[in-house]
């Protein structure tokens, strides 16, 4: 048994999903249900036995105690945080709360909890911090990509409180030896990715006929990692991975925000032409760049690969085409998620141009 913390969002879903069709060992769900957090991505999982959903935060002490004095945990992944920077911009706050004072408690609770294990159950235990690439910065466009002793220089609220969490996450290692494991990784793609993101957007925003909103001059590059290869290697650092250790994780994928865009809409084009026959790239739509925007980001991941054997399996190029082609075969999915909340943060982000 796991416990997984944020597992009906983007990343966290994927995971269990992947975790269960690939080990079949059973996993406790806790998710707080923001507006990131959908049931709907774990509906394939309805009435199988080894998947329990407990609806709470990270930050209830009482409620994580019970979780693991019920379930007995043999490890804790930690996905559970406020992921995206243009709601930070806005509301700092939230950002704290969950990434910062949450993973606290969290972790207060696990203490606790491993505190109490005999010794062969606390040298089994593992707890699993799964972070991001952001903590380090921004490049230059000759510097060379983020190592895992690159230093910490987030530059928004998110970034910030996302690297704060990683500071908790060590210091309790070296403080009182709970075995723990970070993983940092660059930008993911995929299946169940809320529509505020850059890919599901575009994809959204294209089939139906609105601008697709390019920040500045989009020039921005970032590394992209397909979530299905994310998911295999957080499951090989938590089988392999030295405690008190952190791990990179990367698509060796750097691109431009522009670039992106125009290949999604290449493969809209190819899948599902506009009906006046015209491509999908003429709605692009270039506004005004958002506060602080970091402009590259670069992982290097040789260190999960020669220490633990890990690389991704998909280029670019095929991940795209199955993320494509998934927003395509699921529009109930991409419905129900742009719920009028939804409708209205994108309104006031993007303005005009959503």
């Amino acid at each position: 048994m796991i416990l997984v913390t944020g597992a009906a969002g983007f990343i966290g879903s994927n995971f269990v999903i992947d975790w269960l069709a690939q080990s079949g060992e059973a996993v406790v769900n806790l998710d707080k249900l923001t507006y990131a957090g959908n049931p709907e991505n774990l509906k394939n999982l309805q009435g199988d036995a080894r998947h329990v959903f407990v609806q709470g935060d990270i930050g209830d002490r009482a409620l994580v105690d019970q979780l693991l004095k019920d379930h007995a945990p043999r490890a804790v992944v930690n996905f559970a945080a406020e992921s995206h920077v243009d709601r930070s911009i806005h509301g700092p706050g939230e950002f704290i709360q969950t990434n910062v004072v949450g993973t606290f408690n969290l972790l207060e609770s696990v203490r606790a909890h491993w505190t109490a294990l005999g010794d062969a159950d606390k040298a089994a235990f593992r707890f699993l911090h799964v972070s991001t690439d952001e903590v380090y910065g921004t490049l230059g466009p000759d510097d060379a990509p983020f190592t895992e002793t690159t230093p910490f220089a987030p530059n928004s609220p998110y970034s910030a409180s996302k690297a704060s969490s990683d500071h908790l996450v060590r210091a309790y290692h070296h403080t009182y030896g709970i075995p723990v494991l970070t993983t940092n990784c660059s930008n993911n793609y995929g299946p169940y990715h809320f529509p505020e993101k850059l890919i599901p957007l575009v994809i959204v925003n294209a089939l139906q006929g609105k601008p697709l909103p390019i920040y500045g001059d989009g020039q921005q590059v970032r590394d992209w990692l397909f979530v299905k290869d994310h998911c295999s290697a957080i499951r090989r650092v938590l089988e392999a991975g030295q405690p008190g250790e952190t791990y990179n994780v990367g698509g060796w994928n750097e691109m431009a925000n522009i670039e992106i865009v125009k290949k999604v809409c290449a493969l809209l084009d190819e899948f599902r032409p506009r009906a006046d026959g015209k491509p999908y790239k003429e709605q692009i739509t270039y506004v005004k760049d958002r506060p602080g925007h970091d402009r590259r980001y670069a992982i290097d991941a040789r260190k999960i690969h020669t220490e633990l054997g890990w690389k991704p399996v998909e280029t670019f190029e095929s991940g795209i085409r199955k993320t494509v082609q998934w927003y395509l075969d699921n529009p109930e999915w991409v419905a129900h998620v742009q719920s009028g909340a939804y409708r209205n943060w994108i309104g006031t982000q993007y303005g005009a141009a959503a």
